[in-house]
């Protein structure tokens, strides 16, 4: 058994997701001696930490045991001993340091969205592919146990005949004030490459595509409910994105998705993201990580009082899937996916072509938006 190190530079590294979740899954790796390979050599991957401030970047890496950091992409990627770039900077600007990335023979693995726009996505697709390089968005919400224990539901066919699915999903992003907001400004700013839809819509795309039903059209519409807020220095700034969408998807077979998603709206129900699906012969509605059943033989008949109050407690009624598997990170997932597609060729289900797939939807919404009417979502190919 051998040991073979991959050296994986961090853009963005110290913003939260580049730190609290890629860098903290590399280190998780490494620090139960690499990736486990089928001929049974260990990959470690080794984290070049790589961003514009110094200051942070030293401290990031000291805390992680003294890892190498740069504020100077270009080294980076002239460096032999740097086989993969990942990005989790800011969207803005992502297509033209994929590009470079590409073009110094890198392979890419990325945050989503990949790019802004379905022409720039498509683009790197073709560029990867013409190189010959691995690539690859991340998905990590598949791996959530929640939606594994839907996917186990969809697996047994438990539904019967799929009738409709309902996403609820969003929380209340403080806009500065009494509190500092937990999302990033730039998530705000089309020039930073914000807003909802093309940060969310992202993750609806895969959900859809690999566990809920191929979308074929999408009706949608969206507002900024809150046109002003204030950055991490306190400044007031204008809101010029969208910060809450409402979308009807038709499916594969007919079936429809109602998908409503908001940075504006306060919390009610069992979790952040709530997906609900409806079938023949039993519904399910799951959660970040737990899921709770309703088979059509235990389906209540409530009924309309108009004087008294609802006697029934719906929520009792429902039956919670038990934890069979152990959790996973759905990141760490992601990682050991692509540096086993690195190491060994194998599958990877999310190449950059998937990420352009998610673009498409974003710009489908954002046009259905403008002329109010639905779009459909033809083939996107290479």
């Amino acid at each position: 058994m051998g040991e073979r190190t991959v050296g994986v530079l961090i853009e963005g590294a110290t913003g939260r997701l580049g730190t609290t979740q890629h860098l903290r899954s590399l280190m998780a790796i490494r620090s139960e001696g690499g990736l486990p390979l089928a001929n049974g050599d260990r990959l470690v991957p080794e984290p070049v930490l790589l961003g514009r401030n110094p200051v942070k970047l030293a401290a990031l890496a000291a805390a992680n045991g003294g890892l190498k950091w740069s504020t100077d992409r270009d080294a980076c990627l002239a460096a032999p001993d740097i086989a993969v770039y990942f990005d989790a900077a800011a969207t803005g600007g992502r297509p033209a340091r994929v590009g470079a990335a590409l073009d110094s023979g890198k392979h890419v693995y990325v945050e989503k969205p990949l790019a802004e726009t379905l022409a720039d996505a498509l683009g790197l697709a073709r560029r990867a592919k013409r190189a010959g390089l691995k690539n690859g968005v991340v998905q990590d919400k598949l791996f959530l146990p929640g939606l594994i224990k839907l996917r186990k539901l969809y697996e047994t066919d438990f539904f019967g005949r799929v009738l409709s699915n309902r996403i609820e999903f969003g929380w209340w992003v403080f806009d500065g004030t009494p509190y500092p907001a937990q999302r990033p400004s730039w998530n705000y700013r089309k020039a930073g490459g914000g807003g909802l839809i093309l940060d969310m819509f992202a993750h609806w795309r895969y959900i859809f595509d690999r566990l809920l039903g191929e979308i074929k059209a999408v009706s949608s519409r969206h507002i900024t409910a809150l046109p002003e807020r204030r950055d991490e220095t306190g400044n007031p700034y204008r809101v010029d994105v969208e910060d809450t969408a409402f979308a009807i998807f038709e499916l594969a077979g007919g079936v429809l998705a109602q998908v409503s998603s908001s940075w504006t709206s306060r919390v009610k129900r069992d979790d952040l993201l709530q997906i609900q699906v409806d079938g023949t012969r039993g519904s399910a509605v799951c959660g970040l990580h737990r899921c709770f059943v309703q088979p059509l033989v235990a389906t209540p008949k409530p009924f309309f009082d108009p004087e008294r109050a609802q006697p029934m407690v719906f929520d009792e009624q429902w039956q919670e899937m038990p934890d069979v598997e152990p959790v996973r990170n759905g990141y760490r997932a992601g990682w050991e996916l692509f540096l086993r597609h690195l190491a060994e060729d194998a599958p990877f289900p999310s190449p950059f072509l998937e990420g352009a797939k998610s673009v498409q939807l974003a710009e489908a919404c954002y046009q259905s938006n403008r002329e109010r009417r639905w779009i459909d979502l033809p083939p996107v190919t290479l």
